[in-house]
């Protein structure tokens, strides 16, 4: 999603072991206190009290899906697309917004214990997770399909997928994808097979090692190591972009006063440009949106 700043994929398999052990990240500031937090906010007041006085928002993020969130190379420093618009936010609310690392499908779960504050990991907002939680959407992503280099399998598009093994990360909206495609596969007499990981670095190294014919990401994640693994050699993005749908900030049905803080911030980084400063740097302008909507993924 996001040419500078990147590693390639080599360099994230060295790095797994660490960022799966990994259990919570920096976005490379230290908390402030709540005189500091306030200096400057245009918004600072639209946030409940309770925030203000706490002068910080916990975001629960699976940090292992560059380049919307992912380690820097000091394995601890969170950096991407999502961070970089959680600093722009900062600037307008007057408050931290710092990064814990989770399992993706558990984030939920994580935000309605209250565990974390609000989650942002290039999360989709769907009809099916509105049940759950409101989101605030701030970007745009289709799925993309990524393939070895010389695309083996001939893959080109689902259909493809009928009698061969896919690798994904579980929870996502490319598992909700595979799922819908292993029925169709499976009254074509063709099976298909799905594995599942906690973390989509461990799906490409199914793809890669040939253990299976294609992985699925969002289309900024796929191109991103298309780009960068490997120097380029290693994976190719097949096919057009599926079921495109919007990103949101995920928060609690009751915050209703923090979410509306955040769709107003959203709003204020849009019309400044930092907003588009962030798409510009991680060369991802197409997926940007002109106004921040509340539960608008169908």
């Amino acid at each position: 999603m996001r040419l500078s700043g990147s590693r390639s994929l080599p360099a994230l398999v060295a790095g797994m072991a660490l960022t799966l052990a990994a259990c919570g990240g920096s976005s490379g500031s230290d908390n402030p206190t709540v005189s500091q937090s306030k200096a400057g906010a245009p918004l600072a007041d639209a946030l409940p009290q309770a925030v203000r006085d706490a002068g910080v928002l916990k975001v629960g993020s699976d940090v292992a899906y560059a380049p919307v969130e992912f380690f820097d190379s000091d394995g601890k420093t969170v950096i991407g697309i999502d961070p970089d618009i959680a600093k722009a936010l900062e600037a307008q609310l007057g408050i931290k917004l710092t990064f814990q690392n989770g399992t993706f499908d558990g984030l939920i779960t994580s935000l309605s214990s209250k565990r974390i504050d609000v989650i942002m990991s290039a999360m989709s907002d769907t009809a099916e997770r509105q049940k759950k939680i409101d989101f605030v959407d701030y970007f745009t992503a289709g799925t993309s399909i990524l393939v070895k280099k010389g695309n083996p399998d001939k893959i080109q598009g689902l259909d493809d997928f009928c009698g061969k093994t896919i690798a994904l990360q579980r929870g996502t909206t490319q598992d909700d994808v595979a799922t819908k495609q292993q029925a169709k596969c499976k009254a074509a007499g063709k099976p298909l097979k799905v594995l599942k990981f906690d973390r989509d670095t461990e799906a490409l190294l199914q793809v890669m090692g040939g253990r299976a014919a294609a992985d699925m990401n969002d289309f900024p994640v796929a191109a991103y190591n298309a780009k960068t693994a490997g120097g380029g050699n290693d994976f190719e993005v097949v096919g057009e972009q599926l079921e495109a749908g919007p990103y949101g900030i995920g928060v609690r049905k009751a915050d209703t006063q923090l979410r509306d803080a955040l769709q107003k911030a959203l709003e204020a980084i849009i019309a400044n440009g930092e907003y588009a400063k962030v798409l510009e740097k991680w060369n991802v302008k197409q997926g940007g949106v002109t106004s921040a909507t509340i539960n608008g993924g169908k």
